[in-house]
């Protein structure tokens, strides 16, 4: 474990931060999916239509670990697949295109 810790430092921005905690989930062998909806939960609740299955993953993470709230848009990718998660709030759009030679391009603000 004293090798592990900090894992966060005080010193870090919030995305240095959000990257160690995405690192070290994958490395306890979780796919990027799962670690991204660990960190980043979307909005649920009882208000909330959704899938009882995915209600019940979020509350048992959430006694883990608090939620990286934003406003945010996260897009991860451990080489193979791109992961992209918005916080809870929905305040930070995406925009995204995929091009003829399957080149994805996303961004968080208009215009590009």
């Amino acid at each position: 474990m004293e090798k592990l810790v900090p894992i966060i430092r005080p010193e870090q921005s919030d995305t240095a931060s959000l990257d160690n905690a995405l690192e070290l989930l994958l490395a306890t062998g979780r796919t990027i999916e799962h670690s991204m909806m660990m960190l980043i939960p979307e909005a649920w609740g009882d208000h909330i239509p959704m899938d009882q299955n995915k209600k019940d993953f979020y509350e048992y993470h959430s006694s883990m670990m608090e939620p990286w709230d934003g406003p945010a848009l996260v897009i991860g990718t451990e080489g193979k697949k791109v992961c992209a998660v918005l916080d809870r709030n929905g305040l930070r759009p995406c925009r995204y295109l995929v091009t003829s030679d399957d080149l994805l391009v996303m961004a968080s603000e208009t215009g590009v």
